[in-house]
């Protein structure tokens, strides 16, 4: 009998526990308008790429939402219709002119932000029609939301992150740790065959197909999971 795959032993293993303690919390943007946040503390979080900064409200409760570039402890961030077109002010987007750029971006009305989160990350929009505004995606793609989604304007903090190389492995061991992942990532074809179904031969390679069925026992269900289609896909594309 074999060994359990890495898939099984995550489900019982502290080892691959991610260390929630560590985590200052979620960040949405404030569900109240016409307000005024203080920034009171810029807080480096494991599990974000981009730094988060600590909002103080008026009402005297503390929230948690992206930094962006220019923020520091002190700083206000008005949120409403009303404001400023200030890196880190929060507004609807229909408020915002065309060619601004935003981040933490609402894909519905009151959803706290969804998109354009991560370090350096930003939108832009591109023109408004009607009730919707169409917005650059940091794809490049273009989208139209309704008017009512709120955005922070501004580039997101952080930017840069990844230029720097990790330089070591144990660099990329703590990285990866930090967020409950294993590495080195040892791949299947290069284990024994006790400890993976994809294991063992004179080479590496599957030695057979690698797609699997949706109801397939845990321990088996390894390589492509249930897919749509197999093969070249040579035939006529609808």
């Amino acid at each position: 009998m074999g060994k359990r795959i890495r898939a099984q032993r995550k489900g019982s293993s502290p080892r691959y526990r991610v260390r929630s303690h560590r985590f200052p919390g979620s960040n949405r943007m404030p569900r109240e308008n016409d307000i005024v946040g203080e920034v009171t503390e810029l807080i480096h979080s494991p599990v974000h790429s981009a730094p988060l900064a600590r909002l103080k409200l008026p009402d005297g409760d503390t929230t948690l939402v992206v930094a962006t570039e220019g923020l520091s402890v002190g700083s206000n961030v008005a949120v409403g219709n009303n404001v400023s077109l200030r890196p880190g002010n929060i507004t609807s987007i229909g408020n915002i002119p065309e060619g601004t750029a935003i981040n933490n971006l609402e894909l519905r009305p009151g959803d706290g932000g969804k998109v354009a989160r991560s370090a350096g990350n930003s939108c832009y929009v591109e023109a408004k029609i009607g009730e919707k505004v169409r917005i650059r995606m940091p794809s490049g793609a273009l989208k139209e939301l309704p008017a009512n989604c709120r955005a922070t304007i501004g580039v997101l903090a952080g930017h840069g992150r990844d230029e720097m190389p990790l330089r070591t492995a144990g660099a990329a061991y703590y990285k990866a740790k930090a967020r409950g992942k294993l590495y080195p990532h040892v791949s299947g074809v290069a284990m024994n065959p006790v400890d993976h179904p994809h294991g063992g031969g004179n080479h590496q390679a599957v030695h057979g197909p690698n797609s699997v069925a949706r109801g397939t026992p845990p321990g088996a269900k390894v390589g492509i999971i249930a897919p749509r289609r197999t093969g070249r896909g040579r035939g006529k594309k609808v």
